[in-house]
């Protein structure tokens, strides 16, 4: 018997929702990371992007555990000597929600070329409301 090896051609890719008000952060990002890799599918191939288009409403009212909201920092790196900056959690939900969610999943992709394209299927939104409403998703 022979393994079966998904192709780039092959691949269906399909349009799922969640609506995170009030969901833990961590599996959150965990089931998100699994469906855009297509780890969810038993077509799952690691080298190939078999993976579905996630769109994630409601970012801004994600939940966090313990004092995450507190001690979280995420920092960016300018590339000049001296260039480091760090955000605090709460102010990255203030001004922009959809990153904390972004990072998150991000994180838990391989870190490769093909993570890359795969976090392009993934849209975070920090409202109810998506533009994507002609894919038809499928609520998860």
């Amino acid at each position: 018997m022979k393994t079966y090896l998904a192709k780039k051609e092959t691949v269906q890719p399909k349009w799922y929702l969640i609506d995170a008000e009030g969901m833990v952060l961590g599996p959150l990002a965990v089931k998100a990371a699994n469906i855009i890799r297509g780890r969810n599918k038993a077509t799952y191939t690691p080298h190939v992007d078999t993976g579905d288009f996630l769109i994630v409403i409601n970012a801004s009212k994600i939940a966090l555990t313990g004092k995450k909201e507190e001690t979280t920092e995420y920092m960016s790196f300018s590339g000049f000597v001296g260039g480091e900056k760090y955000r605090k959690l709460t102010d990255v939900r203030r001004k922009k929600p959809e990153f904390i969610i972004t990072q998150a999943v991000k994180g838990m992709l391989p870190k490769n070329r093909l993570a890359r394209t795969m976090l392009t299927k993934l849209r975070v939104f920090a409202g109810a409301e998506h533009p994507h409403v002609a894919q038809n998703p499928t609520k998860l």
